[in-house]
């Protein structure tokens, strides 16, 4: 069976993140000391879906530095300075084929992906934001997809409350929780699941996915929601990334779903 890809949408501003974005691009903004574009790819490695498409657009060149030097300077080097020829040795850079795809600078979401269509294979793909992460088991969702026959799977998740959360026990607090899932209504999480029947739907680079084909879908009863009850977090603000840099650096980080 042909390997399912991974379309990562790499290309938009992050204009609410403007603190960072203005010198990278957003999915380079780092937890920890490594981009969030990395942590979305290794949680979809962890479950060995590890060909990628990043869909590049504004300050793409950070993204492609980024992953040239990952397999240029993380092992030993011998440089042979006359002939200008370099021998890498004992790299560490992650097992992975990553495409990195000029996909325009102003295209919409869903222009990004239709830019992709010819490279795809014509299978089942996903599809997932470079600014969202997520403990979300990927063979459960590919398998559910696989399950109804449909076009397209969504990752419905809880938004985060916008406040922490109380607990009581009587009058006091008991606990005090950042930004909890609240257990009320579903939104869109990414982590979206494609048949190629839907680039009939997307016409150019204008083309929003969300608009475009999810809702067009949603009117054919052509769009399925995998419910995921589990951790989501999109990075839309410096709020969202301080609280995902805090669960790293604790050891809490839910989307971490790898073995180091």
């Amino acid at each position: 069976m042909r390997k399912t890809s991974v379309v990562i949408l790499a290309g938009g501003r992050g204009t609410r993140l403007a603190e960072e974005t203005d010198i990278k691009p957003k999915p380079m903004v780092e937890i920890g000391d490594r981009p969030i574009l990395w942590h979305i790819m290794k949680h979809y490695a962890a479950y060995s879906f590890d060909e990628f498409f990043i869909a590049l657009g504004y300050k793409g060149h950070i993204i492609k530095r980024y992953f040239l030097d990952e397999v240029q300077l993380t092992g030993d080097l011998t440089l042979h300075t006359g002939p200008g020829r370099m021998t890498m040795h004992g790299t560490r850079a992650e097992d992975w084929t990553v495409h990195l795809c000029e996909t325009g600078l102003d295209s919409n979401t869903g222009g990004r992906v239709k830019r992709l269509a010819s490279r795809l294979g014509g299978g089942t793909f996903m599809v997932t934001y470079g600014d969202g992460v997520s403990d979300v088991p990927i063979d459960r969702l590919l398998a559910f997809h696989r399950s109804h026959g449909k076009l397209a799977t969504v990752t419905a998740v809880r938004p985060p409350a916008r406040f922490g959360g109380l607990t009581f026990d009587g009058d006091l607090v008991s606990e005090f929780v950042e930004k909890p899932q609240i257990g009320e209504g579903w939104i869109n999480g990414g982590f979206l699941v494609f048949e190629p029947g839907i680039f009939d739907y997307l016409e150019d680079d204008s083309a929003s996915l969300e608009v475009m084909l999810l809702e067009r879908l949603a009117r054919e009863r052509q769009l399925a929601a995998y419910r995921h009850e589990g951790f989501w977090q999109c990075m839309d603000t410096v709020r969202d990334l301080r609280l995902l840099q805090t669960l790293w650096d604790q050891g809490r980080a839910p989307w971490k779903t790898w073995h180091d």
